[in-house]
């Protein structure tokens, strides 16, 4: 994840790209898979679950590092 002011107005990102968080998790709870959102918005299975890991971790509580992403 990416967190750039500059970007989204700083609201997390998947790494290199400009693909929010938000809009990967919307997408799976709307139903779309795996595969489709990887290729609607041209990410990797590893991107996908980081923002699912990314959202968990915010949702528990924990400490979130940008840099762990």
């Amino acid at each position: 994840m990416v967190f750039d002011p500059g970007i989204r107005h700083g609201k997390p990102v998947i790494k290199s790209t400009r693909v929010p968080v938000e809009v990967v998790l919307g997408s799976l709870a709307g139903g779309m898979n795996f595969e489709d959102i990887c290729e609607e918005y041209e990410l990797e299975k590893e991107d996908v679950l980081a923002a699912i890991d990314y959202a968990r971790r915010r949702i528990s509580g924990e400490e979130v590092n940008p840099l762990e992403y």
